[in-house]
């Protein structure tokens, strides 16, 4: 059984400063030069850097890596995520979640019913939204939001989602939304299309 605890990319090399190796980087952390404020970070194929924060501009966070004197190498790095153990990262405030805490949490709906878990989490500009995979191997995008989401239990490894309309139908299911939508819509117009007799 594996027992690791999971990791958290807190940045990623974008590119280089001048030639004597400095790289800059992409932070993921509320601070950005947190970036380099809980010891070693890891590659994605093992190796383990020490990052020191020199300064900022256009919005990356300028650095040394222990090791790295030339711009050649500093390239090399370039794409390199920078990760550390969840273990060494502090605790969170209420209603907040690292990323690596929400994946592979079992996703139900308010009435009880398992549909999947979580794949991923993304944000692409407009707030975080949870990848859910369901047991038939497609996946949904939800967003993570108090709309959508009723509750997570970290102890418990579970997120409630809200009813939300078109997320987790299927065909039929929709069909018969869109059926009652349609007559409901009907009535209405009858309804206001009635004379007034007392005209």
């Amino acid at each position: 059984m594996n027992t690791a605890s999971p990791r958290v990319t807190l940045g990623i090399i974008v590119g280089v400063k001048g030639l004597r190796g400095e790289v800059r980087i992409k932070s993921f952390t509320a601070v950005p030069r947190d970036v380099a404020a809980y010891g070693p970070v890891t590659t994605d194929d093992g190796r383990s850097l020490i990052v020191t924060v020199t300064g900022a501009a256009q919005g990356a966070v300028i650095a040394r890596i222990k090791g790295v004197e030339d711009r050649n190498a500093a390239e090399a790095l370039r794409g390199v995520k920078l990760n550390v153990d969840r273990t060494a990262l502090p605790a969170t405030e209420a209603g907040t979640y690292y990323h690596a805490d929400l994946v592979g949490m079992v996703v139900a709906l308010e009435g009880g019913e398992t549909i999947g878990k979580v794949k991923a989490v993304h944000n692409f500009g407009g707030g975080d939204m949870i990848e859910v995979e369901m047991a038939n191997g497609e996946t949904e995008l939800v967003p993570f939001t108090g709309a959508a989401v009723a509750g997570v239990d970290t102890a418990g490894g579970k997120i409630t989602l809200n009813p939300l309309a078109g997320l987790f139908e299927n065909d039929s299911e929709a069909d018969e939304r869109e059926r009652l939508k349609e007559q409901s819509g009907r009535e209405d117009g009858e309804q206001g299309g009635q004379p007034d007799n007392d005209a």
